[in-house]
């Protein structure tokens, strides 16, 4: 319950953790491209805080060189390669773990300046520290992620990939919603149970759907079957079931499928959704949302097809990978409207 007197909303904090949410989309694009270029492994140490200074010397890059030299993955894939191009991979690999650190700074300076001054709602102090927690871990399972290649592998694991990825995913999400949180204050009724839930089922099946296409691109499924809508000619490709559990997780036709059902059924769901939701009256804004999310499924599937029919090019594997951050946050948006049955005081409140 609210205190007399006590601050309710703060434009200054929501624009602070739009900010954030911003540079969170900028670092999901970096490490999009760091892993396409296949950079994510050119580092093999994790120092969180000496790790912010790259090599200085001839030296200290034939150093960082032979690290790099004596994993699988330069035997097996980079044998050979020049200084030039151990330096472009690396530098695409500090350059995302230069920017992840940026981001806490720029979270966590702010935070404890609004808490010192009182200048942040005090129901959304504990959502800032999960979020900032949750920074803190992605650090952690980045580096769990980068170690999976570093013995036994040329690459990184799959499940870890879309582990690092999906929560980048929750704590952009996050930001966003509790930047409207702070943008709108507290006040608001509840929209109908229903509608409530069918937005609560959209955001899970986009962020499950992003989940299933972390497991794509860690198993790199999207460089084979790059027909559609048929797989090599079938509907079902053969998958090696004798790997039991994991083939879900490592097979390269299984995971292309799975990702491909998800994006039918979301498809479904987002259109059936927002042609419901312009025939209904739940109030100003929420037509529109659900149209704009149906919109960005739409794009999402179509930019997909593209992007699997020319074998991932590092474009527009980038591309997938914004648009599917995006279409996260439209999913986000449209529940946090619905949730609030009068997004009539957010709108007037942008004018």
């Amino acid at each position: 319950m609210k205190r007399i007197g006590e601050l309710d909303h703060s434009r200054a904090v929501a624009l602070w953790l739009f900010l954030c949410a911003a540079m969170v989309f900028a670092m999901v694009v970096i490490g999009g491209a760091t892993r396409l270029t296949g950079s994510g492994l050119s580092i093999t140490e994790w120092k969180p805080i000496m790790g912010a200074l790259p090599p200085l010397s001839h030296a200290e890059w034939g150093e960082a060189f032979d690290k790099y030299k004596a994993i699988p993955q330069y035997a097996e894939v980079n044998a050979g390669m020049s200084m030039a191009e151990f330096q472009y991979i690396f530098w695409w690999e500090w350059a995302h773990r230069l920017f992840g650190r940026l981001i806490g700074v720029v979270f966590a300076v702010p935070f404890v300046a609004f808490v010192a001054f009182r200048a942040i709602p005090r129901r959304l102090i504990g959502r800032c520290v999960i979020l900032l927690a949750m920074g803190g871990l992605q650090g952690l399972i980045g580096w769990w992620m980068v170690s999976s290649g570093l013995a036994e592998r040329v690459d990184v694991a799959p499940e870890r990939l879309a582990t690092h990825l999906g929560l980048a995913f929750l704590i952009f999400a996050g930001l966003i919603w509790t930047g409207l949180e702070a943008w709108a204050g507290s006040d608001y009724s509840r929209s109908p149970r229903g509608w409530s839930w069918g937005a609560g089922l959209l955001l899970a099946g986009v962020f499950v759907q992003c989940l299933l296409g972390g497991l794509v691109a860690g198993a790199k499924a999207g460089m084979i079957y790059t027909d559609w809508p048929m797989m090599n000619g079938a509907v079902f490709p053969p998958v090696a079931w004798a790997q039991g559990g994991l083939a879900f997780l490592h097979d390269q036709g299984l995971v292309q499928f799975n990702h491909r059902i998800g994006a039918y059924v979301l498809l479904l769901g987002g259109t059936f959704y927002a042609v419901h939701a312009l025939r209904g009256r739940l109030g100003e804004g929420l037509g529109a949302a659900a149209l704009v999310l149906a919109g960005a499924l739409w794009l999402q599937a179509g930019l997909g097809v593209v992007t699997l029919m020319h074998a991932v090019p590092v474009t527009l594997g980038v591309l997938h990978q914004a648009v599917a951050a995006l279409v996260l946050a439209a999913a986000t948006v449209n529940l946090w409207l619905v949730r609030r049955s009068r997004p009539r005081m957010f709108v007037s409140g942008l004018r």
